[in-house]
């Protein structure tokens, strides 16, 4: 059984994070135990990592380079109007309604690096709700019309126990 929290980050995070400029300004979004966020600080970028519960990164809030913002991404305003991020991370979550926020949070260049649960994910286990999982080609269809498409997967991984979809893509 693959455990559902680990802190090392995603090989698909590890594998994109060097397109993201030096020092740039990163958005680590629904940052869970704050792995992602600890990685690519540790790249020397000045990380926001926001989740609506910060308990689970409890261990790490003292990581230099990371400003934690607690807030519910899926109620009230987006927290970061008018502010712009050269590089958007987000892993194993999915709130459709974001999609067009998370494109315009992106600077132009700015990079976006996104893994989560596919269709096919409810016969290994969580999530099993259809609202977080990706339809085939989802995410690049999210890419459409203002990306670069650097690479994509829609995988199953047996092995793993999961269905994933994986984009990078940089904004035109």
């Amino acid at each position: 059984m693959i455990p559902w929290f680990n802190m090392n980050a995603s090989a698909w995070v590890r594998r994109w994070a060097g397109l993201i400029p030096p020092g740039g300004r990163v958005l680590d979004l629904a940052c869970g135990g704050g792995r992602h966020a600890v990685h690519l600080a540790g790249l020397g970028h000045e990380v926001v990592a926001i989740d609506r519960d910060l308990s689970l990164a409890a261990g790490v809030r003292d990581t230099p380079g990371i400003t934690w913002r607690q807030a519910d991404l899926e109620q009230g305003d987006w927290p970061f109007p008018g502010e712009a991020f050269q590089c958007v991370v987000v892993t194993n979550y999915l709130h459709r309604p974001l999609f067009d926020t998370i494109i315009a949070a992106l600077r132009p260049e700015g990079v976006l690096i996104y893994e989560t649960f596919s269709l096919g994910q409810a016969k290994y286990g969580r999530p099993r709700n259809p609202a977080h999982l990706l339809l085939p080609g989802e995410l690049l269809e999210l890419a459409r019309g203002g990306m670069r498409v650097v690479a994509f997967e829609d995988v199953e991984e047996p092995e793993l126990r999961r269905c994933v979809q994986r984009l990078c893509a940089v904004k035109s």
